[in-house]
C-alpha cells in the first residue's frame, strides 16, 4: 500500500467546486485504469469518473456532464475538476488503479479523502 497519493476534497457549499488529485510512482506501460470511486457509510464504492488505457473515459451515471476527470497517458496521474456540488455528493473518495501485468490485473486503492458537501 501508498502507491497512491491522494489531495483535494474537503468541505463545500452547495453549487461549489473541488479537484481531487491522485499520483502514484508506480510504472506502468500496458493496458490500465486510473480514477475515483466512492464510498458512503453503509453503501457499496460506486465509480465517479476513470481513464482507460489514457484515450477514454467512463463516468458515474449521477455525475451528469458535472465532473471531469483528465490525466496524461501512463503519467500516473488523475485529476477530477467536481464542479456543482450537490449534498448528495458527500461521500469518502478513493483513488484507484488498476493495471495489467503478466496477464493478470493488479488493483491499488488510495487511503481515501472526505469530500463534505454542506451550507
Amino acid at each position: 500500500q501508498g502507491h497512491l497519493v491522494e489531495s483535494g476534497g474537503g468541505l463545500v457549499q452547495p453549487g461549489g467546486s473541488l479537484r481531487l488529485s491522485c499520483a502514484t510512482s508506480l510504472k506502468f506501460s500496458s493496458s490500465y485504469t486510473m480514477g475515483w470511486w466512492r464510498q458512503t457509510p453503509g453503501n457499496q464504492r460506486e465509480l465517479v469518473a476513470r481513464i482507460v488505457n489514457g484515450d477514454s473515459t467512463n463516468y458515474g451515471d449521477f455525475v451528469k456532464g458535472r465532473f471531469v476527470i483528465s490525466g496524461e497517458r501512463f503519467k500516473g496521474r488523475v485529476t477530477l475538476q467536481m464542479d456543482n456540488l450537490q449534498d448528495e455528493d458527500t461521500a469518502v473518495y478513493y483513488c484507484k488503479l488498476n493495471i495489467l501485468r503478466d496477464s493478470s490485473w493488479q488493483t491499488y486503492w488510495g487511503q481515501g479523502t472526505q469530500v463534505t458537501v454542506s451550507l
